[in-house]
C-alpha cells in the first residue's frame, strides 16, 4: 500500500500482506454473486453508497471495502458474509452442539404452531 508521498507502509508483525489476498478473494465472491458486469458495480453502489470507481476497484480486486462499506456489504451479500466468517476463522460448524440447538429451536417452533392451531380450532368451534 502506498501513501500520498509514495513511501511504502510498514508491514505490521504477523501481517503477511494479506490485504491483496483479501481484495482478490472478496472480488471473486462479489463477482460470483453479482456477475462482473456494470450492473454489479451499480448494485454495490446502491448497497453501500460508494462511488462507481470504488465499486469497480472492489470488483477488480484492486482494493477491498472496510468500515461502513464492509458492514453494508455484509448486510446485503451472503457471499461476503460467508467470506468474512471464513477469513476470520469463525466459520460456524455443524457439530453436535449446533444440531442440538437447531433441534431445540425446531421443537419450540412446532410447539408454537400446535398452540396456534389449537387456538384457531377453538375459535372456529364457538
Amino acid at each position: 500500500m502506498r501513501t500520498e508521498t509514495g513511501r511504502t507502509l510498514p508491514v505490521s508483525a504477523g501481517d503477511s500482506g494479506g490485504g491483496e489476498a483479501y481484495a482478490a478473494t472478496l472480488a471473486a465472491a462479489l463477482r460470483s454473486e453479482l456477475g462482473g458486469k456494470r450492473a454489479a458495480a451499480k448494485t454495490l453502489m446502491r448497497w453501500t453508497g460508494a462511488s462507481e470507481r470504488t465499486a469497480k476497484a472492489w470488483l477488480g480486486g484492486i482494493s477491498g471495502p472496510s468500515g461502513e462499506h464492509l458492514i453494508a456489504l455484509l448486510r446485503h451479500s451472503d457471499a461476503v458474509f460467508a467470506l468474512v466468517l471464513r477469513l476470520s476463522g469463525r466459520v460456524a460448524s455443524s457439530g453436535p452442539d449446533d444440531l442440538a440447538v437447531a433441534r431445540r429451536h425446531l421443537l419450540a417452533a412446532l410447539a408454537a404452531l400446535d398452540r396456534a392451531a389449537g387456538n384457531a380450532e377453538g375459535s372456529l368451534g364457538s
